[in-house]
């Protein structure tokens, strides 16, 4: 994995040359969208200029998102604030999670941790949903509950009696910036659990399977662009591919207050090139 060797070797800076300066070098881009393409709220003009220029250029993308929903679902959102095209183009950790339920854990029941706004998420197999964790095969956890987003010791009290339960994790995300304010994501949930010594199932960046089943990569040059050094750029590292990181992103305040060899040291992590914004 590329990450153990991150100390020696120093990131290209794009800023004054950008994406179009490297373009020619790759075949197939996977792109985040939160934090890359739009900020929770809305979409950043720069990077859909980039989206635009690589159709144009006939290179292969895929919108790669940690989002907790099926494909339709994040379509929709993104059509909300102001997406006009590229939406065969996304693929989510929860459609990921949602083809692997419906193979294996069909007639399994679960309880599901997350938001109501997640239920789209199993309406195929909604009959095997139960209210009360005592009776559940295994947890499926999209979030947090929406009257505890700031607890997380509450999901370790709820889950105390539970660890030997699998939880299937739909979206292996920490945190993220919903325009100005931070939330915390299902990811932090499984890593509570994780404490308890629950064991969890990931579907979503960094783990290799969501690159593979999104599209095909055999023999392809890689590039995967994001802002989540946890996710985005260690998913690049696991799998060998390069990476850009979006420094306005998630991690933009460790940033400012470190030099930037010392965040990637801090999550042992190598990136080949930065860029503050996504741009052309």
């Amino acid at each position: 994995m590329r990450f153990l060797s991150y100390i020696s070797i120093m990131a290209k800076n794009l800023d004054d040359i950008g994406i179009k300066s490297i373009v020619d070098s790759y075949d197939l881009f996977f792109i985040d969208l939160w934090g890359v393409v739009h900020n929770g709220i809305k979409l950043y003009d720069h990077s859909i200029e980039v989206l635009d220029n690589l159709a144009a250029a006939n290179k292969e993308f895929v919108l790669l998102t940690n989002a907790p929903r099926p494909n339709k679902t994040v379509v929709e959102f993104l059509k909300k604030i102001g997406l006009k095209k590229y939406y065969e183009n996304v693929f989510t950790s929860g459609e990921a999670a949602h083809k692997y339920l419906l193979s294996e854990f069909d007639d399994l029941k679960f309880f599901h941790i997350g938001p109501q706004r997640d239920y789209d998420l199993f309406k195929n197999i909604e009959k095997n949903n139960v209210l009360d964790i005592e009776f559940a095969d295994y947890l499926l956890c999209t979030g947090l509950f929406e009257d505890h987003e700031n607890d997380l010791n509450y999901y370790k009290k709820l889950f105390s009696n539970h660890i030997s339960k699998k939880m299937i994790c739909t979206n292996p995300d920490l945190i993220v910036d919903r325009g100005e304010k931070r939330e915390f994501c299902a990811g932090s949930v499984a890593r509570s659990f994780e404490d308890i010594k629950g064991e969890v199932m990931y579907f979503g960046k960094p783990h290799p399977p969501v690159y593979n089943l999104s599209t095909n990569v055999l023999n392809k040059r890689v590039l995967c662009i994001g802002d989540n050094l946890n996710t985005d750029i260690k998913g690049a590292n696991i799998q060998n591919f390069d990476c850009l990181l979006v420094t306005n992103g998630i991690h933009r305040q460790e940033i400012l207050k470190i030099e930037l060899k010392e965040v990637l040291k801090k999550y042992e992590v190598n990136v080949d090139y930065t860029q503050k914004n996504f741009k052309w």
